[in-house]
């Protein structure tokens, strides 16, 4: 019964333990405390964020991930809060985590702000046998398959101005098991280290570009580096292109419906030989952003 769950998850989940057990947004740049939690509060405007991601697909049992988050400032101290809670399934497995980000900002010059961020976890993972095909219906070990509860905590750095920043974070500093069947493990959620970069070049008076740098770091997995760039035109309407290293490409598009909203869209290629498997993925978000102070006429491009 061992050898067939782990063939199981194998089939199901070898791409996700290996190299994406943190869910994967092409868009990261927009909602950023899913990997640093010293980012909430920093846009100085309470900002709420919906997204919903439907990889690979045309591939049974592929990811399906929705996120709902919120973070803003604390009034006119030097802290930050934000609420994250995320859905993600994949095969038969479906993982619920819900976060609460921390930050405190320190200026450290007229230009640079450093901020540090604290993350609380609670993880939910849960097995639907009904979706497996076993072979003994009536084994004592499908009968009583459990939601597994696991806490975690996290951190970040996160050094940025009105142009440019930098971020390094752990968001879950604790190893932590998914599943257990009689006391061996079969999924490890394993320790991912994210480093993130960008600047905002003005090439016009109605034209910005930005390039930015994702680079994750997990154990027993290669680096996996994102590389995008985006223009934004008018203050209103971005188009980008990003690259995932040995893995894909990807459109992408928004626009400031208002100073509060914004929509996108992103569609990625795979370019190993799962395209062959599938028909891309879609990754589509909506952000509104209220504050009680007076916007600057120009919206923050990161």
């Amino acid at each position: 019964m061992k050898s067939y769950l782990v063939t199981i998850f194998t089939l199901f989940t070898c791409s996700w333990c290996f190299a994406q057990q943190d869910s994967q947004y092409t868009q990261y740049m927009y909602n950023t405390t899913l990997i640093n939690p010293a980012y909430a509060g920093s846009r100085e405007v309470t900002s709420v964020f919906l997204l919903h991601r439907n990889q690979w697909v045309g591939l049974d049992g592929a990811p399906v991930t929705n996120n709902f988050s919120i973070n803003t400032p604390i009034g006119d101290s030097n802290f930050g809060i934000g609420l994250n809670f995320v859905n993600d399934k994949i095969g038969p497995v479906a993982e619920n985590e819900i976060s609460i980000d921390v930050a405190y900002f320190i200026r450290i010059s007229e230009n640079y702000k450093l901020a540090v961020g604290l993350k609380g976890t609670a993880n939910l993972f849960n097995l639907d046998v009904n979706k497996l095909r076993i072979y003994d219906p009536s084994d004592p070990q499908f009968q009583n398959v459990k939601t597994e509860f696991s806490p975690n905590i996290g951190a970040g750095t996160y050094l940025f101005s009105d142009k440019t920043y930098f971020g390094l974070s752990v968001p879950s500093f604790f190893e932590s098991y998914r599943y257990n069947d009689n006391n061996i493990e079969i999924s490890k959620q394993k320790l991912h280290i994210y480093f993130i970069a960008g600047h905002v070049f003005k090439i016009s008076e109605n034209i910005d570009f930005k390039p930015a740098l994702l680079s994750k770091i997990v154990q027993g997995a290669p680096i996996q580096a994102d590389v995008t760039g985006n223009f934004l035109f008018f203050d209103k309407l971005t188009l980008g292109l990003a690259y995932r290293w040995d893995a894909s490409v990807s459109g992408l598009a928004g626009f400031q419906i208002s100073d509060s909203w914004f929509i996108g869209y992103g569609y990625d290629i795979e370019t190993t030989k799962l395209a062959n498997y599938n028909s891309g993925s879609h990754e589509v978000f909506l952000r509104y952003e209220f504050s009680n102070k007076v916007r600057v006429s120009a919206p923050r491009f990161f």
